[in-house]
């Protein structure tokens, strides 16, 4: 689970960065919960075909965020917003993280 919630939050980061072919395997695998067996029907190829290109797709999101740490920057931001009690400061924080 806690595998899933990270790799959504980079696909959330990065997605865009993906092609549209891996876009739409992760976002039906992901979060539509279709199995590889329904993907690889879905897309007239294998099974084996649809795991290689999801392993591939994590594999390019992971490399975004070990070279620009945008979710490890942004988890830092929201830390620092909870300690903050000037709430002008939050609210500006707040909307630099949501951009």
């Amino acid at each position: 689970m806690k595998e899933l919630v990270y790799y959504t939050l980079l696909y959330d980061i990065y997605g865009n960065l993906l092609t549209d072919k891996q876009k739409s395997y992760f976002e039906e695998y992901y979060f539509k919960n279709l199995s590889l067996r329904e993907l690889g029907d879905k897309y007239g190829i294998s099974r084996n075909a649809v795991h290689k290109q999801l392993k591939e797709t994590i594999k390019r999101l992971e490399n975004y965020e070990s070279n620009l740490k945008l979710a490890k920057k942004n988890e830092m931001l929201e830390k620092i917003i909870k300690e903050i009690s000037d709430d002008e400061l939050k609210r500006k924080l707040q909307e630099v993280i949501s951009i």
